[in-house]
């Protein structure tokens, strides 16, 4: 006897998965779009006007002296009216990001007119497109600018006393008490703040990425394309031009791969067994009325006549 052979409905499933991808034109995602929506958590974001200073201890240009953190004055060292010494962040300012860390107290009395941070000279001068003069711890060449409207970000405060919370004049005395109850984070853009990425030089060939290069017309010794030929050359031009290259070419090719296999799978799946003359083989009905012992009989159990 030759066991039947059960059809099921997975190369159905499986035809029907892969003619919806291909149908809508579904790729692989790439790491831009991926990236498109990330978000991280940041302890606190706002806005203030910020001014710079150089406190080097030589007490030129108005050094107060040396930072009061202990830590020497350099590049990225930051004064704060508030927030606890030794926190960390970033200010964005016309697109161009610079990262500080609180090294020192101040501003004093500007603090009260609203200049809540400032800034190293360095920094100030890369922000505002300036040069910073060793000689006169001042910024030049930047059109005059001693204020700038920034924006910050607080990424790690800091462990000691201090407000842990948008910043608030240095009157206030709040930089000498421990703060208990910080600001709740918020979330912003992975990437926000970088400069805008340079546009990509045209890939070798003088074509622009994104653009479609029309094909070079027929030698005169060269036989012109069947429209067949046409049809499948500018498939694969959109495949790897508009869906986003070699990877969706890829991705296209494996699953028309696993179409074909689907449905020769199909195919094979669907072919009836036959016996070893090559004839079908009989059919057994599975509840057919059986003979011997469990048919009913004559005898002592036979209705009488």
């Amino acid at each position: 006897m030759v066991p039947a052979v059960r059809r099921t409905g997975t190369p159905r499933v499986l035809t029907a998965a892969m003619g919806l991808v291909l149908a809508t034109g579904a790729g692989p995602v790439t790491g831009a779009a991926a990236r498109a929506g990330d978000e991280r958590q940041v302890m606190l974001k706002g806005s203030t006007t910020a001014s710079y200073f150089w406190d080097d201890g030589s007490g030129r240009a108005g050094d107060t002296g040396l930072p009061a953190s202990g830590k020497p004055m350099q590049k990225g060292l930051a004064a704060s009216p508030s927030w606890p010494l030794l926190t960390e962040g970033y200010v964005l300012y016309n697109g161009r990001k610079a990262p500080f860390f609180v090294g020192d107290r101040g501003p004093g009395e500007p603090s009260d007119r609203g200049v809540m941070l400032d800034l190293d000279a360095k920094t100030f001068a890369e922000l505002t497109g300036g040069t910073f003069n060793a000689d006169t711890l001042n910024v030049d060449d930047n059109g005059g600018k001693g204020h700038i409207k920034v924006t910050y970000v607080i990424t790690e405060w800091g462990p000691g006393a201090g407000r842990k919370n948008h910043p608030v004049p240095f009157s206030s005395g709040a930089y000498k008490v421990k703060d208990t109850d910080p600001a709740e984070p918020v979330a912003v853009p992975d990437d926000a703040g970088t400069e805008p990425a340079t546009t990509a030089p045209p890939p070798a060939g003088g074509a622009q990425a994104g653009m479609r290069t029309p094909a070079a017309p027929p030698s005169p010794g060269q036989a012109s394309p069947t429209p067949k030929q046409a049809a499948g050359t500018a498939a694969a031009s959109s495949a790897v031009d508009d869906s986003g290259g070699i990877y969706t070419g890829i991705l296209l090719t494996a699953l028309g791969a696993a179409v074909g296999g689907a449905v020769t799978g199909r195919r094979l799946l669907g072919r009836h067994p036959v016996g070893r003359n090559g004839s079908p083989p009989p059919r057994h009905p599975a509840h057919r009325r059986t003979r011997g012992r469990h048919r009913r009989t004559g005898g002592r159990h036979a209705r009488p006549r």
